[in-house]
């Protein structure tokens, strides 16, 4: 439901009571509104709020596009209607707001819309046949954190760490599907609280890339509301429900950043004066982070496989957002501040990371033994570090000395340049399939050398 589409006024709601923030009271002497609807001003058609609860004989709204032409004793009236997005195949290509206005400079998609607020409540299930990996050409995600068709993975890290370009990389690994002649998927790009740069070079990029046409991109920036922001991942699910249950696709759904959706669920909790509770949050925000996960499972129709960027608040794992945000996720990539220091991209902590879905029967008995024996040789590089500090390497045992050294090849072997940067860093992107991966880290393992720069590109050399 756009402002503009919001016109046609119904019947008297009441007057403004008060104002605070983007919180607006709305006293109540006539017609009761619906939860959620659009309620529109008398003699400002252009200017809505959305009812947010009830309390005492008055509608809680909120002033979601923060418009300065409300005051206190204005007529409100109801609408009938309430904010809906453009869904289908007009809408492939596009980018949108969370009221579902272009964003693109292009034409407003008026029809087959839909409201962002109701589910299709379509039942969810997991299906026990083979899960299908998805490919992403990078070494330590592939490897690490398997990328299962209709699952969810995070990938978490502080500021400037390389959530964001780690997230497009992927998008342009998978989205593409050259390797295997696979057919291009269709995507849904959530951007979230974000910055303008960023949305803007990932438009450049998934344009250039020949990728855009096959994706639906929705955002809510820095610059926007916190009620915007807050109705962007609503917005951006609901687009992918129609897609998988009415098209019965299967749909890459990349969020960055899920946790500013929590921040900016947290700002309009203190703009409607709720209590908070444990870090500062509402309680109120996780049972709607809950809410927003719960929309992105997979039917009988089709699967969301989604991507999801989440910033750290202070380089802080333990923050009750981030928990909340992981426990929902089948496998957890943390990137490290201390790794990105090295000059490693993918900055990826190594021992942080999990996955629920690194099993035997998911990925097969050779990755699943590798893995394992990686972890170890990573714990034991991790207590050796404070070891050499103090005595030197050249006290170690030899068995303990080659772990090391090992380790050591691990790290730079999952050191990979991604095409995304390549106009930054002058260096072309690398894909490497699973096999190679597989096949380089054995190699390591068994004490052989680990593959040089030339042979890498070699190797595996991205088109």
């Amino acid at each position: 439901m756009t402002a503009s589409s919001a016109s046609r006024s119904g019947g008297l709601v009441g007057t403004i009571r008060s104002l605070r923030g983007l919180m607006v009271e709305v006293l109540l002497t006539g017609e009761q509104p619906d939860e959620k609807e659009l309620l529109l001003i008398e003699g400002f058609p252009d200017v809505f709020l959305e009812v947010n609860h009830f309390k005492s004989g008055a509608a809680v709204c909120l002033n979601l596009a923060n418009s300065q032409e409300l005051r206190c004793g204005q007529k409100v009236h109801r609408s009938h209607q309430k904010v809906t997005i453009p869904v289908g195949p007009k809408t492939m290509g596009r980018v949108f707001n969370a009221l579902g206005e272009p964003l693109d400079k292009g034409a407003p998609v008026l029809e087959n819309r839909r409201p962002i607020s109701e589910p299709t409540g379509t039942k969810s299930y997991r299906s026990s046949a083979k899960l299908e990996l998805l490919e992403t050409g990078l070494k330590v995600i592939d490897f690490m954190t398997p990328f299962v068709k209709g699952r969810k993975i995070g990938v978490v890290g502080g500021a400037g760490v390389g959530k964001t370009v780690l997230t497009m990389e992927m998008i342009h690994n998978v989205t593409q599907g050259k390797k295997d002649g696979a057919s291009k998927s269709l995507s849904i790009y959530c951007g979230v609280g974000e910055r303008i740069r960023e949305g803007n070079e990932l438009y450049e990029t998934l344009k250039d890339t020949d990728v855009l046409k096959n994706t639906v991109m929705f955002f809510g920036q820095m610059d926007s509301t916190p009620a915007i922001r807050s109705m962007v991942g609503p917005a951006a699910a609901t687009a992918a429900e129609y897609f998988r249950d009415e098209e019965g696709r299967d749909i890459l759904f990349f969020v960055d950043n899920i946790y500013r959706h929590i921040q900016a669920l947290t700002e309009l909790s203190t703009n409607l004066g709720l209590t908070p509770s444990e870090g500062g949050y509402s309680p109120v925000v996780f049972s709607e982070l809950r809410r927003l996960q719960d929309r992105l499972s997979s039917t009988e129709q089709g699967t969301i496989t989604s991507v999801q960027a989440v910033y750290i608040p202070a380089d802080d794992l333990s923050d009750p957002a981030v928990q909340a945000i992981s426990q929902q996720l089948d496998s957890v990539l943390v990137l490290s501040r201390s790794v990105a220091e090295t000059g490693i991209r993918p900055a990826v902590d190594l021992l942080k990371t999990t996955s629920s879905l690194l099993t035997p029967e998911i990925v097969g008995q050779r990755h699943y033994e590798l893995a394992g024996r990686v972890q170890s040789i990573m714990q034991k590089y991790d207590s050796l570090k404070n070891i050499i500090a103090i005595v030197g390497e050249n006290e170690l045992s030899p068995a303990d000395r080659a772990d090391y050294q090992n380790a050591k090849k691990l790290i730079q072997f999952f050191n990979q340049d991604f095409s995304v940067a390549e106009k930054f860093t002058g260096r072309p992107g690398e894909y490497y399939t699973l096999e190679q991966t597989l096949d380089g880290i054995e190699a390591i393992l068994s004490g052989k050398e680990a593959p040089s720069k030339e042979e890498k590109a070699v190797a595996a050399p991205k088109a």
